[in-house]
């Protein structure tokens, strides 16, 4: 039966005997990840088909490497999972320092990759293992991980350890079950990931001469009569973004498709390109490419479908018929036409931009499409929302800062996936960045007034590298923003870039009123007893924002400094790294199933950095969900004076004095108000969430050139295969914070007194708030232009974040004991780190 999982080939034997390979002993894993003489994986398999019934708790357990997370969708096979199983499976590749295997991962324990708790670079101990054979394929038994405890993340891991089954060394790389022949990237299905997209397809000359060719116009009124279609010659307008709509129950080996918008001189059309098509010529056709079309097939239009506006007005639009690509039925012929080789006398239209500069975005009419390109002052993290009626698709997008020197401020672009991960993934601050075709969404009525910019589905990236040879670089606008980053090159301007942290954008409209307009949900508000379920039911880099009704009774000013972060940084990564096992899941989920409510006082949740065990508690015995703890700074024995023993100062009540911009010295009030009613009714609470602090990995940082490699990826997706460090990389927290002031921790009591939710409030600050008194509420505080501050220097540096301090304390006197809506952003950093930040607070009772 051994035999059926696949011989081993290299190293050991499978009946055990130990061959000496002294260089492969030599390299291994460190931390914890031992190279071993006899293979672990070989001897489990071993037990695995030995046992009857194909199942064993392993009699050692070791610590192995993970190495990769793919993701693919299940079909093909009987599904053994409960009336909505999950639509996709996982395959995990582990490392034992001897032999590589790739495992199939319960699809019970997919909540580990949902959580990003399972994940590339980690050690892992399995508890149990199955025996799972394909009965469609001869001897393919796999490895099936039931049970498993993820650990710590290791320093470095070998790259050089062998398959220990020839299979998975293939290529292009297979699903281990199920009939599909490809992975999907990890974390959506826009993105073009493994080795079955190609991108070697070249430009070839090309004989004419016994080439019947048919214009466009031509074969709309033709079409419907003919069998066989002449040949198109049309050069790319646009190129849309990989739609992948696979399902369970279809079988379909490359179920993906894409619009590309072709045109000749009389006229433009759709042509669709579908299934193994797409990975085949996807990467390889670009806008501007000029393509002899032949054996293709014509179907009606989709009378719904959105088209990009047109690049020549002039050129007629063809919407009655639509250009279909296939492998087969008929196999599709390709012809890229090398731009050298195209005649003047073809008059294919020219590729026609839009570009405008952002002191012209002001007067640009909403829903307007526009080309932009200017250099990048911020990147932020990559973040994911879900898709409409779907449990485990997303978006994935990022938001962006693009300067061009004709605006003080930047073009702000909601950048989601445009099916290109190469770049998408590789932009970071202080690169030239050109967008195409994005959308304006503006609100002149909303204060603060909403504009900015989105892509649609026919966006297209170039960052610095990708600009040589383009034919936008011939525009006017295009060689002005060459011409002033040019005299930028060492400014204090590109030298103050960000990337990262939190991102409070796009603002809600500033009244209550207005924000119930503009919200088109069934149930307005979520209920403070519900927000744990929210945050709990959120996956990785996911972020979603929701209403709810309370009373604020604490808030407290926490400041920033780099030694207070990097104290939190430790302590918050020790609690965040411990490990978490899928026994204590499935012991959870069957508490959830049984009792009708979500339990999450379990083992699983004590393992949380921001879950305490609770699970022998009583039903009405408080329970607290909390964040990363604070880590007060260290304090001198003249700040500690006057403090209650044991407490950190930061939460004390205490007065200092300093002076302000005309010389007077002037008391700053207390780093902390609490209302008497929290006083009252905190120590009768059924449950506080505690979430007012905040990560290392959210705090927006300036951008260091040298270390860009580090930064893009800290704030990228994780990757679904593990890359090796190159070096000794720094810590997060040794890069500067482009803060200027710190956080506040409000506290939000529910309306029936029994739950409250702290939260993270971060305001936002110029110096010029501080000298004119613009700020004189808690509520107008919360106006975010969402521009980094450049950094204080002399007096404001000293004094602005201090008054502004002051005054949001001494405004929080004015909310006491009143009803408000409060507007909550909640965030899901991966491995049980979530955060909830107070986006903006609204009083019902007020129009304004």
């Amino acid at each position: 039966m051994s035999g059926q999982l696949g011989e081993p080939q290299e190293g050991p034997s499978h009946a055990g005997l130990d061959l000496p390979n002294p260089e492969r002993n030599e390299a291994g894993v460190q931390r914890g990840v031992i190279r071993r003489r006899k293979s672990w994986i070989q001897k489990v398999l071993e037990q695995a088909t030995d046992s009857p019934l194909q199942w064993i708790t392993p009699s050692e357990v070791v610590p192995v490497a993970v190495l990769a997370v793919q993701r693919y969708l299940l079909e093909g096979e009987a599904r053994d999972m409960e009336s909505k199983p999950p639509l996709y499976c996982y395959d995990v590749t582990i490392s034992d320092g001897v032999f590589r295997e790739k495992c199939y991962l319960d699809p019970s324990l997919n909540f580990l990759v949902y959580k990003n708790i399972l994940k590339v670079g980690i050690e892992v101990k399995i508890y149990r293992v199955s025996c799972v054979y394909n009965e469609k394929r001869l001897g393919q038994g796999i490895l099936c991980i039931d049970n498993v405890h993820c650990g710590e993340s290791l320093d470095s891991i070998s790259l050089e350890i062998p398959f220990r089954n020839r299979a998975h060394r293939e290529i292009p790389e297979r699903p281990l079950r199920g009939g599909k022949s490809h992975y999907l990237a990890l974390w959506n299905n826009e993105d073009p990931y493994g080795d079955i997209w190609l991108s070697n397809k070249e430009p070839e000359e090309y004989n004419f001469n016994d080439t019947r060719i048919i214009s466009l116009s031509h074969l709309e009124t033709t079409w419907s009569s003919r069998r066989n279609f002449p040949a198109l010659l049309v050069r790319i307008l646009h190129k849309s973004k990989l739609r992948y709509y696979g399902k369970p129950n279809k079988k379909m080996t490359e179920p993906y498709q894409t619009f590309l918008e072709v045109a000749d001189s009389s006229g433009t059309v759709s042509a669709i390109m579908w299934n193994a098509l797409c990975p085949e010529w996807y990467k390889s056709l670009h806008v501007g490419l000029v393509l002899l079309l032949q054996d293709y097939s014509i179907k009606k239009s989709y009378p719904f479908r959105m088209k990009p506006l047109p690049v020549n007005p002039r050129v007629k639009l063809i919407s009655t018929m639509a250009i279909c690509l296939n492998l087969r039925d008929p196999p599709t012929n390709i012809i890229i036409i090398p731009e050298e080789q195209v005649k003047s006398e073809w008059r294919l239209p020219k590729l026609n931009y839009r570009f405008i500069t952002r002191s012209e975005l002001d007067d640009m009419p909403q829903n307007s499409i526009c080309d932009v390109i200017g250099v990048l002052v911020y990147v932020g993290r990559v973040q994911r929302s879900k898709k409409k009626e779907s449990r485990e698709e997303f978006w994935s997008y990022r938001w962006i800062h693009i300067a061009d020197g004709t605006s003080e401020q930047p073009f702000i672009v909601e950048l989601f996936s445009t099916s290109q991960p190469e770049v998408f993934e590789n932009i970071y601050p202080m690169a030239h960045f050109m967008c195409t075709q994005l959308k304006v969404v503006r609100n002149d009525t909303q204060v603060p007034k909403l504009l900015y910019l989105t892509t649609t589905n026919e966006s297209c990236m170039f960052i610095t590298e990708g600009h040589r040879g383009q034919p936008y670089t011939n525009y006017t606008k295009v060689k002005n923003f060459f011409q002033w980053i040019k005299t930028k090159t060492n400014s204090e301007e590109l030298k103050n870039t960000v990337i990262g942290g939190y991102y409070p954008y796009p603002p809600v409209p500033e009244t209550f009123s207005k924000y119930n307009i503009s919200v088109k949900v069934e149930s307005f508000f979520t209920a403070i007893s519900e927000v744990r379920k929210e945050i709990e039911d959120l996956q990785y880099r996911e972020k979603k924002r929701i209403a709810i009704q309370g009373i604020i009774t604490v808030i407290k000013y926490v400041p920033y400094s780099g030694a207070t972060e990097s104290a939190s940084a430790s302590e918050t990564l020790r609690n965040a790294d411990r490990p978490s096992t899928s026994q204590a899941a499935r012991r959870e989920s069957q508490s959830q199933e049984r009792d009708g409510k979500p339990q999450v006082d379990g083992p699983v949740s004590s393992q949380c950095c921001h879950t305490t065990s609770a699970s022998l508690s009583p039903p009405k015995k408080k329970r607290t969900l909390q964040g990363p703890i604070p880590v007060p700074q260290p304090e001198t024995a003249a700040q500690t004076k006057g403090n209650k023993p044991g407490m950190p100062s930061i939460f004390q009540r205490r007065e200092s004095t300093s002076t302000g911009s005309k010389g007077k010295a002037r008391k700053t009030i207390s780093d902390k108000w609490e209302s008497q009613m929290w006083r009252e009714k905190k120590f009768g609470l059924i449950d506080h969430l505690q979430y007012g602090c905040i990560y290392p990995e959210s705090i927006p940082r300036r951008f260091v050139l040298e270390h860009r490699n580090f930064l893009t990826e800290q704030y990228n997706s994780q990757p679904a295969k593990y890359i090796p460090q190159e070096g000794r990389p720094p810590k997060l927290y040794e890069f500067k914070s482009a803060l200027v002031l710190g956080h506040f921790e409000v506290t939000i009591l529910g309306l029936n007194h029994d739950i409250a939710i702290s939260v993270a409030f971060l305001p936002e600050y110029s110096p010029e708030d501080v000298r004119t008194s613009q700020i004189g509420t808690l509520l107008t505080c919360m106006n975010y232009s969402c521009v980094f501050p450049k950094e204080l220097t002399g007096n404001d540096k000293l004094q602005g974040p201090r008054a502004l301090t002051g005054d949001i304390i001494k405004a929080a006197a004015e909310l006491d004991k009143v009803h408000i809506v409060g507007i909550l952003d909640i965030c899901n950093l991966g491995k049980n780190k979530t955060e909830v930040y107070l986006h903006k607070i609204y009083r019902p009772d007020k129009t304004s």
